[in-house]
C-alpha cells in the first residue's frame, strides 16, 4: 500500500471522488486530512478549470487535502487518470497530518505528525499560470466561480 495526498477533484464531495471509492479501479482507504509542509501554488487553470499544484516549493500556501492508503491497482489507475508523467508528475512530498481518521479531537494533538505521500503536481505548465490566484484548498463549487468540467462533458 502507498500513501497518496489528494487536494483537488478526487477529495470527498468533489466531482471525481467516485473514482476513489470504485473498488473496480483498486482500493483507496481514507486515512485523514493534512496539508503540505512546504508552500505550493494551487491554481485553477485551463478551459476545464482543473486544479493544479505547481511544483514550485516555497511559493503559495500550505495546500490542504486528504490522505489515502491505496493499493498498486489504484495507484496505477491514478497515474493514468492524472496523465502521469505528462500532465502531472507523481512525487513524494511531506504532508503535515491535521487529523487522523477515527481520532477524537482530544487525541488530535498527539496524532499530528508528518508523513510522506505521493502527490500529483506539475512542472510543465504555461508561464502565465504562475500569475493566477493561489488557493490553500480546493472546492469545485468554491467562491472562485470556476466550475470544474467533468471529462465526460469535454
Amino acid at each position: 500500500m502507498a500513501r497518496v495526498f489528494v487536494y483537488g477533484t478526487l477529495k470527498k464531495g468533489q466531482p471525481n471522488y467516485k473514482h476513489m471509492i470504485n473498488t473496480a479501479k483498486g482500493l483507496a482507504k481514507f486515512q485523514g486530512r493534512g496539508r503540505t509542509v512546504e508552500k505550493y501554488p494551487l491554481v485553477i487553470a485551463g478551459k476545464y478549470n482543473i486544479p493544479y499544484m505547481l511544483n514550485i516549493p516555497g511559493t503559495g500556501h500550505h495546500v490542504a487535502g486528504e490522505i489515502y492508503s491505496v493499493d498498486d491497482q489504484m495507484l496505477q489507475f491514478l497515474d493514468e487518470f492524472e496523465g502521469c508523467p505528462d500532465m502531472y508528475q507523481r512525487t513524494l512530498m511531506r504532508i503535515e497530518v491535521m487529523e487522523w481518521e477515527g481520532k477524537s479531537s482530544e487525541a488530535r494533538g498527539a496524532a499530528e505528525s508528518v508523513v510522506e505521500c505521493f502527490v500529483y503536481s506539475t512542472t510543465t505548465y504555461p508561464p502565465e499560470w504562475v500569475g493566477l490566484p493561489y488557493h490553500d484548498s480546493y472546492d469545485s463549487s468554491g467562491k472562485h466561480g470556476l466550475a470544474y468540467v467533468l471529462r465526460e462533458s469535454r
